[in-house]
């Protein structure tokens, strides 16, 4: 299949996604079965991995106002508001705005890893894994580093990555989808349209050939 033709596939997964709400490729098949389902119904379902791109008004808003907490509830009022909690934080140019790996590193934030026992530090893994793709675009590097200063192995491996070379069959149609990196990224982590965060190794003029 040529890059065009491959190009044009995605872009048509990701709008049936769009129309359907879709949150796996498996729902790509079941999708025709729901036509006789109104269409405010199908309109009604989350696009989870597009909840981090939003316009500037509605970002980081009010708890009472997130549609997280509830606003019926007083104790919601106590909480600081995101906007003022993240001021003083390094800046991103997306999701949250909050650049939170630099904030980690140049210690703005200090986030306790296990919620019973404050003394307990992350086992961080120090290794870059790097996924060649086809084509002009850079190289994906994958770091286990900014990834387990956050979270356990056992957050990623082995349901949603087998650790294994050539086990894992990444394409962005699937992060699209909100499965493989897209479990996180666009939901609780930056969304894909930061391509440079993680195409960030350029090839020679050989490699893109």
């Amino acid at each position: 299949m040529s890059m065009k033709m491959r190009a044009l596939r995605i872009m048509f997964m990701v709008m049936l996604a769009t129309l359907y709400g879709l949150s796996g490729v498996g729902d790509l098949a079941r999708a025709g079965a729901e036509d006789s389902k109104p269409q405010i119904e199908r309109a009604a379902k989350v696009n989870t991995f597009n909840r981090l791109l939003k316009p500037p008004s509605e970002r980081n808003l009010p708890p009472a106002e997130d549609g997280i907490h509830d606003p019926t509830s007083e104790g919601t009022y106590l909480l600081q508001s995101p906007r003022e909690a993240f001021a003083s934080l390094p800046k991103s140019n997306s999701g949250n705005r909050v650049d939170w790996v630099k904030a980690l590193d140049e210690k703005h934030i200090e986030p306790r890893f296990d919620r019973f026992d404050p003394e307990k530090k992350p086992v961080v893994f120090d290794l870059n894994i790097v996924r060649e793709v086809k084509g002009s675009m850079p190289n994906v590097v994958y770091p286990h580093k900014q990834h387990t200063e956050w979270l356990d192995c056992s957050n990623c491996h082995p349901a949603i990555f087998i650790p294994q070379k050539g086990a894992n069959q990444i394409s962005m149609a699937s992060i699209l989808m909100g499965e493989m990196c897209g479990v996180c990224h666009g939901k609780v982590a930056f969304p894909v349209s930061e391509c440079r965060k993680c195409h960030s190794q350029n090839k020679t003029a050989e490699a893109k050939k």
